[in-house]
């Protein structure tokens, strides 16, 4: 195996594992990747109906409406009638919702400042910020 295969490799398995800790210290570890995409979706764009989500997601309506049921259920979102179209209904996030959001954002910023700082030295901390601009390198389209 090459070097770039090797480090490919373990980019990859890096990137599965950090994401995985970051929805535990997020409190979102019960949630699939699909109604965090939902989640994401809701609040970078505001609300939208289930056909909507649906095609944003590259899904059938039916199984978007599995996702939101269950979101709904878990008091993340709720749906509304469409002010517009008395047959559509909407769904967007809830307050509560939204505030387990952010206060996960801020909990997965806190546990990265704090493990930075607790298991880094400083001349890592600088190795590190160099490496996240060449991660930015390798995501730029």
């Amino acid at each position: 195996m090459t070097e770039n295969e090797q480090t490919a490799l373990a980019l990859r398995s890096i990137a599965a594992r950090l994401a995985r800790r970051l929805r535990v210290e997020a409190g979102h570890a019960d949630y699939t990747s699909a109604q965090l995409a939902v989640i994401k979706r809701l609040l970078d764009d505001g609300p939208a109906t289930t056909s909507e989500l649906a095609r944003d997601e590259d899904m059938r309506p039916q199984s978007m409406s599995a996702i939101v049921v269950s979101l709904e259920k878990a008091g993340v979102v709720e749906r509304r009638p469409d002010p517009n179209d008395g047959r559509a209904v909407r769904v967007s996030m809830t307050a509560n919702g939204t505030r387990a959001v952010h206060e996960g954002r801020a909990a997965k910023q806190e546990w990265l400042l704090r493990m930075l700082s607790e298991r880094l030295s400083t001349a890592e901390q600088h190795t590190m910020a160099e490496a996240v601009g060449l991660l930015e390198r390798l995501l730029a389209p």
